[in-house]
């Protein structure tokens, strides 16, 4: 693994991460967003050949392809959360975590990237657990959905389900704003 470029390059990097608290892009500006994508494929794929493909695969399944030359910062908050599914699924994961991807970001942009976690989802047979106060998000990608109050599981099931549901407590979390209170009303979800 050390004769390996990629893994050369940014070796060092890693104690860089582990040594500063701030792990996110922002805090390594000095690298371009790709060598961050490398160092996870250079931890999978020991052939130069395969680490090539691979990341070209990658970048193109993410619609990053045009952007490999550019530092974190120089990205959308988007590019960056794609950069980070990039940088997990290039390990191959069984299971992808994902805590708020959607935070901070434009409702656009979290429906690209809330399909972006579908579609992953489904292409690479992976489990994917999305932890998220987005209802959108929760009722545009949940299979199953489980939900968390005062630190237990409160209430499980479906989007069916939880449109359905007589849960206070899901309800009032759901169902938060005036708009979304008539809507139930009405009937029409």
């Amino acid at each position: 693994m050390k004769d390996n470029p990629y893994y050369s390059k940014v070796s060092n990097i890693s104690t860089y991460y582990i040594n500063n608290k701030n792990i996110d892009g922002n805090s390594i500006n000095f690298l371009h967003y790709l060598d961050l994508v490398n160092y996870s494929v250079a931890l999978v794929y020991q052939n130069i050949n395969d680490i090539d493909d691979k990341i070209d695969y990658y970048l193109s399944k993410l619609d990053l392809v045009d952007y490999k030359n550019y530092y974190p910062d120089e990205l959308s908050g988007g590019m960056k959360k794609r950069v980070a599914i990039a940088r997990a699924i290039a390990l191959n994961p069984k299971y992808l975590f994902c805590d708020e991807p959607n935070s901070g970001l434009d409702p656009q942009t979290s429906i690209v990237i809330d399909n972006l976690i579908k579609d992953i989802t489904e292409e690479f047979n992976i489990t994917t657990i999305v932890n998220t106060h987005d209802m959108n998000s929760v009722l545009e990608i949940g299979d199953k959905i489980l939900f968390v109050h005062k630190g237990e599981k409160w209430w499980e099931g479906t989007i069916e389900d939880i449109l359905k549901t007589d849960n206070k407590e899901l309800n009032d979390f759901i169902f938060a704003s005036k708009l979304a209170k008539n809507i139930k009303k009405t009937g029409l979800i």
